[in-house]
């Protein structure tokens, strides 16, 4: 399954300025998702992050795994409509930079449910020019 950036919006309750997903590329819910963003150069963060020698924030990449996660997991009937909410983000590791101008790929796997709590942690992972860039477990709750 792909979605178009329209159709990522009618998942996802996020909008610009923090909508951080432009496309999905495949997708099989609750299983696992590949998403793309492209790192505008105009985004107003680089103007302080850092001047001379812009970079993506760490937290911007985070934030870009959950909202993959937020599809893998809205996309599953039992959590269609909900409001996706980070309980928690573990083992981070931050590889490469991520620059303005850059298009990253974000993959997200299910790594454990508890369905009776509404609660999900995935594996995510960001590939920046086909080089792991950044790694995670993000944890989420569905309300």
């Amino acid at each position: 399954m792909k979605l178009s950036h329209e159709e990522v919006k009618q998942v996802i309750p996020h909008r610009d300025p923090m909508l951080l997903i432009d496309t999905v590329e495949e997708l099989i819910p609750g299983e696992h998702i590949e998403t793309r963003f492209y790192v505008d150069p105009a985004r107003e963060i680089f103007k302080g992050h850092f001047p001379g020698e812009p970079v993506l924030p760490g937290v911007y990449s985070v934030e870009c795994m959950a909202q993959t996660a937020d599809i893998l997991l809205l996309k599953m009937e039992r959590y269609a409509g909900k409001i996706p909410l980070f309980l928690g983000i573990n083992n981070v590791r931050f590889l490469k930079k991520i620059l303005p101008g850059d298009t990253i790929e974000i993959r997200a796997k299910m790594a454990s449910e508890r369905a009776e709590k509404a609660i999900a942690t995935c594996s995510a992972e960001i590939y920046n020019h086909g080089e792991l860039a950044v790694s995670g477990d993000v944890t989420l709750a569905m309300r």
